[in-house]
């Protein structure tokens, strides 16, 4: 009796589990879990990161996934850096030259482009005569060694996932070196050391799902890859009705007849057909037998547009890239000028310039004073990003009024000396517009002013020696509470 029992449970099999969500109504089949339609709706698993060659060929054939990958990285990086530093105008200038004629801020691109596409990559840092593999160390870089970065992306490197980071830091967990194979455009076979790399992901990932992806990212056209089905279908179908705009039938009297009797007949309604569309011309006129009738249907492609602008805004808000950057479309709307969108994504790419460029543009800021200029960086060398939004000419004066205003008023408190005071007007020249011919002689010249006297007061005589005594009256009075004429 038990075993029939044990066989008849083993039967039945473990009960199914249902997701359900917070509201259901089972008689009118509504909500997750009733038997419904949207019961079948389920998430699956679309690891499009790790195939390397369909995200190419998506980077190549789409313009939508080229204009996903490279607007990010180009924003980022496109409008440089301020450097604010007590250094000379003219260093700066060196130190901006030196991100120029190495090609940084291109290489960077380029890194966070891969990134995006594939999930990560690096940027190794190039030194002449110092072995990758050993820690970078920037106090013993000397002048001229600082060569460049080379771009290598998460398929021409192996990260060294047995050997990870220990330190306390940011770095904690990440792989110690990088193994560079035998494909990648230089540096084969080699094993590069983590702090002389700049390292970019793509998409954040919960941990095990960054284990399966060998510690990277996760591509950003895995999140867009359905919503751009749709809107290439959509698109691809509505391209299609095109040819249907002027649809036209001809009615034949016993064509069915004809057809079925072959022959003669078969081949004079062919060779009519032929004819019609010889002698039909622009001005449409149409050659037929009395007894047919010759109709045009037109096809209307309203409501069309409003269904592939909400495919596109699902797209662009699957990549956080407003419509007017990602499509070059303005927003509908009574004075909708897309103003309002640029802002908030100019805000989501400082945030992105601080998240993920800062800690290697300060590496890149150290090792390219010492390259080209043969000096330890000062302490108080810094910088910002340049703000992607152009002002007006309008907005640049105001900004040059206010700025020279308080460079003055601090000057003439004698709160600041002259020589700084036209630092201050220099580095606002990329802002303001105005000031850029302030050159360096001129602010070595106002070094050289004398100090102001204090307060502003007149100078007063001096002390008498031990001699005074002896000079009688003129020498004056200098006793406890004499006045002083």
């Amino acid at each position: 009796m038990a075993r029939r029992q044990n066989r008849k449970r083993a039967g039945t099999g473990a009960p199914r589990h249902q997701t359900t969500d917070s509201f259901q109504n089972v008689a009118a089949k509504l909500g997750i879990g009733t038997n419904n339609i949207a019961s079948g709706g389920t998430y699956a698993q679309n690891a499009i990161t790790r195939q390397r060659a369909q995200l190419e060929w998506m980077y190549r054939g789409s313009w939508i996934v080229g204009q996903a990958v490279d607007c990010v990285a180009e924003d980022m990086t496109r409008a440089g850096i301020d450097i604010t530093s007590s250094i000379s105008p003219e260093d700066i200038d060196v130190v901006q030259a030196g991100f120029e004629k190495r090609a940084i801020w291109q290489a960077l691109n380029d890194t966070i482009k891969w990134s995006r596409l594939y999930g990560g990559a690096i940027a190794v840092i190039l030194v002449e005569g110092q072995d990758v593999s050993t820690p970078l160390r920037v106090e013993t870089v000397s002048r001229g060694q600082f060569k460049g970065l080379l771009v290598l992306d998460r398929w021409t490197v192996v990260p060294a996932l047995d050997d990870v980071i220990e330190d306390y830091g940011p770095d904690l967990g990440r792989p110690k070196y990088y193994d560079v194979m035998i494909s990648a455009p230089a540096l084969r076979g080699k094993r590069v050391h983590y702090s002389r790399v700049i390292r970019m992901e793509g998409v954040d990932l919960p941990y095990w799902q960054r284990v399966a992806e060998y510690g990277w990212g996760l591509s950003i056209v895995e999140r867009l890859y359905d919503r751009l089905l749709a809107f290439d279908s959509s698109t691809q179908g509505v391209a299609q009705l095109v040819y249907k705009a002027h649809l036209r039938t001809v009615s034949v009297d016993g064509l069915r007849e004809i057809l079925a009797a072959g022959g003669p007949g078969e081949q004079a309604l062919t060779r009519m057909f032929e004819m019609v569309r010889l002698m039909q011309s622009n001005e449409g006129l149409t050659l037929l037998d009395a007894k047919d009738n010759f109709q045009a249907h037109s096809y209307t492609f309203s409501g069309l547009s409003d269904v592939l602008l909400q495919f596109a805004q699902q797209i662009s808000g699957a990549l956080q890239i407003p419509l007017v950057r990602l499509f070059g479309q303005s927003p509908a709307g009574l004075n909708a000028t897309g103003d309002a969108d640029i802002r908030n994504y100019y805000d989501m790419i400082a945030q992105q310039q601080e998240a993920k460029l800062r800690a290697g543009i300060v590496k890149l800021l150290a090792l390219i004073y010492r390259s080209d200029i043969g000096n330890s960086p000062p302490k108080d060398m810094n910088f910002k990003f340049n703000s992607l939004w152009q002002m007006s000419e309008t907005e640049r004066a105001t900004i040059a009024v206010g700025v020279t205003g308080a460079v003055v008023q601090a000057a003439d408190a004698g709160l600041v000396s002259r020589a700084t005071a036209l630092k201050e007007l220099k580095q606002s020249a990329d802002v303001s517009g105005v000031w850029d011919n302030i050159t360096g002689e001129d602010i070595a010249e106002a070094e050289n002013d004398p100090l102001p006297r204090e307060g502003g007061y007149e100078d007063v005589p001096a002390l008498p020696g031990p001699d005074a005594a002896e000079a009688g009256d003129d020498a004056g009075d200098y006793r406890p509470g004499a006045a002083i004429e």
